[in-house]
């Protein structure tokens, strides 16, 4: 199990494997500054909005990733209750007001179809936040799939995971939650994990498949979502933030594709958590390193669940 090598830093999960939904609570006690870049086409977030350039906002004490698509969102106001009855949060008089940004995936095609973390669920997972963070099955990444050209059931589980770079003193954390409409590949472009064939249960290439002409155009095929959060100890600006989650983006995209599409609500979130002093450019190339780690070991630690088998596996 992964340990998060920051201080300033625990993470919290809640997860509920029969019915196939979970969450996934970042802490900071002491705030951090961030910065958020999204890059799919349909994401699903709650007051996010102080993350993005020409946006003021304070000191984030927490970020939820979430289970349950937009009705997981009411999750947050347990991560909120959980900050204030400790006083962790932006002073502004005599109250104190935690800054809470909230993103989603789309878990529901899994498992129970009304089943999403609630508030005393994502409370709970405050109250068990600390520096182990647990890869596949666990949290946000308990409902996740990838690969979903030909619908949820024939797709490939995912999960979630922490991956950590460093260089001397500097160390760039990546938590990722895959749950991607496009497939899961490897360094050299094998599919590590993806959309299946109904028939043979063997990995089709989502963009090979494409490119021939199937794809599926409806309303609600906006179920996808590679959720990111990067953590480091180097002292960065929000701009500096924002930097380094476009460039981690990049990570995405070698492990993903295709990546970024009108189906996936793709986002990445940087925190500052230190006063390291490091060239932002080595920060965003450590992040993208991570970030493509930590996507591939999220589909390798995670198992078969509600039907859906693991990337070790064959289809039925």
């Amino acid at each position: 199990m992964p340990e998060i090598p920051l201080e300033n830093f625990i993470v919290g999960c809640y997860t509920d494997g029969h019915r196939c939904t979970g969450c996934t609570v970042a802490i900071f006690p002491q705030g951090a500054v961030g910065g958020m870049e999204i890059r799919g086409g349909a994401p699903g977030t709650r007051a996010c909005d102080s993350l993005l350039p020409n946006r003021s906002g304070g000191r984030l004490h927490g970020i939820l990733f979430t289970g349950g698509s937009t009705f997981g969102l009411g999750a947050t106001n347990g991560v909120l209750d959980f900050l204030m009855e400790r006083g962790w949060g932006s002073r502004i008089d005599q109250l104190v007001v935690p800054i809470v940004p909230t993103a989603v995936i789309f878990d529901l095609f899994i498992g129970e179809p009304h089943a999403y973390p609630k508030a005393e669920e994502a409370y709970q997972a405050c109250l068990d936040a600390n520096r182990k963070v647990p890869s596949g099955n666990h949290g946000a990444g308990t409902g996740a799939v990838v690969g979903k050209l030909l619908g949820t059931p024939n797709g490939t589980k995912g999960g979630q995971s922490l991956a950590v770079c460093q260089v001397d003193k500097v160390k760039v954390c990546s938590l990722s939650i895959v749950n991607s409409f496009g497939d899961v590949v490897n360094r050299d472009g094998t599919i590590l994990a993806g959309a299946r064939d109904p028939e043979t249960g063997e990995y089709i290439n989502t963009a090979e498949a494409m490119k021939k002409g199937k794809i599926r155009r409806v309303p609600d095929f906006q179920t996808n979502t590679t959720l990111i959060l990067i953590a480091t100890n180097v002292g960065l600006s929000k701009s500096q933030c924002l930097r380094v989650s476009a460039m981690a983006h990049t990570g995405m995209a070698r492990a993903i594709h295709p990546v970024h599409t009108e189906f996936d609500g793709d986002v990445v979130i940087t925190v500052s958590l230190g006063d390291e002093e490091a060239d932002t450019n080595l920060v965003g190339t450590l992040a993208a390193e991570a970030t493509e780690a930590s996507i591939r070991a999220g589909v390798r630690e995670a198992e078969e669940l509600g039907g859906i088998p693991a990337a070790n596996q064959t289809a039925t």
